[in-house]
């Protein structure tokens, strides 16, 4: 019986601790996405000689919060014209995929948080073995709540939005996969924790560094930033896929669209730059630094790129990008078999 108790007191304790590692990451998450916006205006501002939101609350801290607030008050206007299930159903499925991507990235190495667990437990959610796959295959996911809002909104612009999304995200999603493989293939594994403890020695940007390159532009265009943002280009397009959409419905699409920043950028560090990987300072600090830089040079981009136009978004994706991540995995091959 003492046996049996002992193992049901592990279970008990393995699924709190499962809920609180939910709920911290997932908090953590929304705070950083609220606050990224906030970010965003502000580093803009200093890049463009002008300031940022400085008026709600000491050097304006408190705009998320408003921000929040006003699109919480604002009318939930539904057209008439739309198909409600599926208008109602398509930011959900957006916000749905990009927060679940989270479940596999180790911000971490294991711990017993001082003495007080029994044993070490990995800091992420599940540390299972085919992490990567997992993750792709939600990004995969994305792209339907975006598609089908376009749709479902029955407007031209609205749709026109959803197909470039489509378009855009399927053919980037080749060279993000595809600069990566080189990682993979060096680390033997598709487990993200093995990924960042095989970078003890050195960190992978430096032995895949075309891999580093191509990920990050592929990451621009997959979350559909400048100077990729094509699906809701306001000059020809109004707004895009959500041009129908108000209230939180409007909300989801950029909790999404800033939850996949740091999804991408959380993969970055944990492929590239030696993911919780550094010294002097604890891991989790080393990762959020690392996180942060990630999350300060995509604002940097934004505002320093133009706007390309469709037709050279997918000539570069198709014709340019692709067949390098191509030529990347035969050379890694080619120099894994030298070595060998």
């Amino acid at each position: 019986m003492g046996g049996t108790e002992d193992a049901g007191r592990m279970s008990v304790l393995w699924w709190l601790v499962t809920l609180l590692k939910v709920g911290v990451i997932f908090g953590a998450v929304l705070g950083i996405v609220a606050y990224m916006t906030l970010a965003e205006r502000k580093v803009s501002g200093r890049i463009q000689l002008r300031f940022g939101p400085n008026r709600v609350g000491p050097f304006g801290l408190l705009q998320p919060l408003a921000d929040g607030l006003k699109l919480m008050f604002k009318e939930d206007v539904i057209p008439d014209h739309v198909d409600k299930v599926i208008y109602v159903l398509a930011p959900a499925i957006s916000t749905i995929a990009a927060f679940a991507s989270y479940a596999v990235i180790p911000i971490g190495p294991p711990t017993d948080f001082f003495g007080l667990l029994p044993e070490p437990v990995p800091l992420q959610i599940a540390d299972v073995n085919i992490g990567i796959l997992y993750i792709f295959a939600l990004s995969s996911m994305g792209v339907y709540g975006i598609v089908l809002a376009g749709w479902s909104s029955n407007n031209k612009y609205s749709l026109l939005g959803g197909l470039r999304s489509a378009a855009q995200m399927i053919s980037y999603e080749l060279s993000l996969g595809m600069s990566v493989v080189g990682v993979l293939m060096m680390s033997h594994s598709l487990s993200l924790t093995r990924v960042v403890e095989d970078q003890s020695n050195l960190w992978y940007v430096f032995l895949q560094p075309l891999g580093f390159v191509i990920f990050l532009i592929a990451a621009f265009a997959e979350t559909n930033r400048l100077p990729f943002d094509l699906p809701e280009a306001e000059p020809e397009l109004v707004a895009g896929y959500h041009t129908e959409y108000s209230s939180m419905k409007f909300a989801g699409f950029f909790l999404a669209e800033y939850a996949n920043m740091i999804t991408v950028s959380a993969l970055a560090v944990t492929f590239f730059l030696g993911g919780w990987q550094g010294p002097f300072l604890p891991p989790v600090v080393w990762f959020m630094i690392k996180l942060a830089c990630c999350l300060f040079f995509f604002i940097w981009i934004r505002s320093t790129f133009p706007r390309l136009r469709y037709d050279q978004l997918m000539y570069f994706g198709w014709k340019f990008l692709l067949p390098l991540s191509l030529f990347n995995i035969l050379v890694t091959g080619f120099i894994m078999v030298i070595k060998e």
